[in-house]
């Protein structure tokens, strides 16, 4: 199920998106929020290596119980890796950041079926296997879907 929706009704959720929404909570408008999203799934790729793990390595395991549960991330979670205020936009057409993101899900999926037992280290969760990957990445998704008011019920 999570997996079908990130790989068929994701990305034309977010095409349905109006550009100027307001949002429910946080600071980033759709465009900024798309190309978080890009970047998202760019870890989730292995595009973007990380290193370190910010999460005391005590809370690791429930981190990840969190990750494949159904409980979302809470309204205005704070990622300690962006700026106070939202980055400024890579690719001035909207577009351009929908292709961009389209492009990073379409790599996710091919990176994962070519090594299906491999692990990418999220900072915040750990060292992920696919299954991890897909419950953080439909979390992530829908919180933010749901701070432009799509909700899982829409």
């Amino acid at each position: 199920m999570k997996e079908n929706f990130l790989k068929n009704e994701y990305l034309p959720l977010i095409r349905s998106l109006n550009p100027n929404s307001n949002q429910k909570w946080g600071k980033m408008n759709v465009h900024q929020m798309i190309e978080h999203m890009a970047h998202a799934f760019r870890m989730g790729n292995g595009r973007d290596i990380y290193t370190s793990i910010l999460t005391p390595d005590e809370r690791i395991l429930k981190a990840q119980a969190f990750v494949i549960s159904d409980l979302p991330f809470k309204e205005n979670t704070k990622n300690i890796l962006l700026p106070e205020e939202p980055l400024p936009v890579e690719w001035e057409a909207l577009e351009e950041s929908i292709s961009e993101l389209e492009k990073e899900v379409n790599h996710f999926f091919e990176t994962w079926s070519k090594n299906p037992n491999g692990i990418i280290r999220n900072p915040f969760f750990g060292d992920l296997d696919y299954e991890h990957w897909i419950g953080l990445l439909y979390k992530h998704a829908w919180h933010h879907l749901n701070q432009f008011g799509i909700s899982q019920s829409t």
